[in-house]
């Protein structure tokens, strides 16, 4: 009974934690102080341990040193290398998927694309619109995962989109790229539907250059936020 509790504890932290990464919350670089941590998320710290190990293997978390761990940094290198293998790994998907899959499964999808495009940036403001973007895109990600019927290609899929889950959450506050991406996710769908498996992976390379290169823009933007907010301290402090 102890080590279920334990379980449950160290699945409560790990769920935790990982949603705090994901959205930012901790930021790139951060330290996960043990003790400050078990008491913010009520669990001793050998959940979190484990947790923490969880997290590590997903690639969320990294050494640091003597201070323990820290919340993994996003760099331009980084997300590129990931994008590069994303691309790998999404278009084969795409390939089975125009061959294995439902026709009428991606047509579906991608009419709700095209409508959720002319509808953006929508009256409700950016949160509304992004969540309905995402979860549309997840949608369409767990069709096509289903479709190309590989659940070894779906793994490993799974571990790339977490780790650049993070990096799309930078760009949340750009209700026009939301609008491109949902007519690119249209077009992956739509080429899929066509039962071509060339065009899908077309659809989906163009969908994830372009995702990089906004990426690339958003974080040279957030790396000059956080120099002059750096700066702005610095000479308050030296004003005192």
């Amino acid at each position: 009974m102890g080590r279920e509790l334990a379980e449950r504890a160290s699945d409560r932290a790990y769920r935790m934690l990982r949603q705090e990464i994901l959205e930012l919350a901790l930021s790139p670089g951060e330290v996960i102080a043990e003790v400050e941590t078990s008491a913010r998320l009520g669990v001793s710290r050998t959940p979190l341990r484990e947790a923490v190990g969880r997290l590590l293997a997903d690639g969320l978390i990294v050494p640091e040193g003597a201070r323990g761990v820290a919340v993994a940094p996003i760099s331009p290198e980084d997300v590129t290398a990931l994008t590069e293998l994303r691309e790998g790994l999404d278009t084969q998907a795409a390939r089975l998927a125009a061959l294995r899959g439902d026709p009428e499964t991606f047509t579906r999808l991608a009419d709700e694309f095209a409508v959720l495009a002319a509808s953006l940036p929508g009256p409700d403001g950016a949160m509304a619109d992004r969540e309905a973007t995402y979860g549309l895109a997840a949608r369409l990600d767990l069709a096509i995962d289903a479709a190309a019927a590989s659940p070894a290609l779906a793994a490993s899929l799974a571990q790339v989109r977490l780790r650049l889950a993070r990096v799309r959450r930078l760009a949340q506050d750009r209700p026009a790229r939301l609008a491109e991406s949902a007519s690119e996710h249209r077009q992956i769908a739509e080429s899929i539907s066509w039962r071509d498996p060339e065009l899908a992976a077309n659809a989906v390379r163009v969908h994830l250059h372009r995702s990089l290169d906004h990426a690339r823009k958003r974080l040279a933007e957030r790396e000059a936020e956080l120099s002059s907010d750096h700066t702005t301290l610095t000479s308050a402090k030296e004003s005192v």
